[in-house]
């Protein structure tokens, strides 16, 4: 996903380089500096992109569209367009359903909204 490679981009270059350099005069292996160094201040904006990216894939629709043909193996937003035919459409069934698709991608951003905002306005990107 560009997208990710860019957040990530913009985030990498706020990480101090006399930090990094601290750790390498210290004789510590460069894993080891990814590690223990690099990976907790970039936590925010790793927890942004799990948010994206689950969003993205959540609500895909075409995908999964074109390479399910079992109706057992639909995922919810194609099972919500197919409640909709020529004749009838089931407004109070297909709101039920999205109500329950839109529930746990909710969740997941009230309990990570700290770290979410925190990475997208630490990265750099100007809205």
């Amino acid at each position: 996903m560009a997208f990710g490679v860019f957040l990530i981009r913009q985030f990498m270059d706020t990480v101090p380089d006399e930090l990094l350099e601290a750790a390498k005069v210290d004789g510590c292996p460069e894993y080891r500096i990814f590690i223990q160094i690099v990976i907790p201040l970039i936590k925010p904006v790793l927890i942004s992109l799990v948010v994206f990216t689950f969003v993205t894939s959540w609500n895909d629709f075409l995908w999964p569209l074109v390479s399910t043909s079992n109706s057992d193996t639909y995922t919810l937003t194609v099972a919500l367009s197919l409640l909709k035919t020529q004749y009838q459409t089931n407004y109070g069934l297909i709101m039920a359903g999205a109500t329950v698709s839109f529930i746990f991608p909710f969740i997941m951003y009230v309990f990570l909204q700290k770290q979410f905002v925190e990475g997208i306005a630490l990265s750099g990107i100007k809205g």
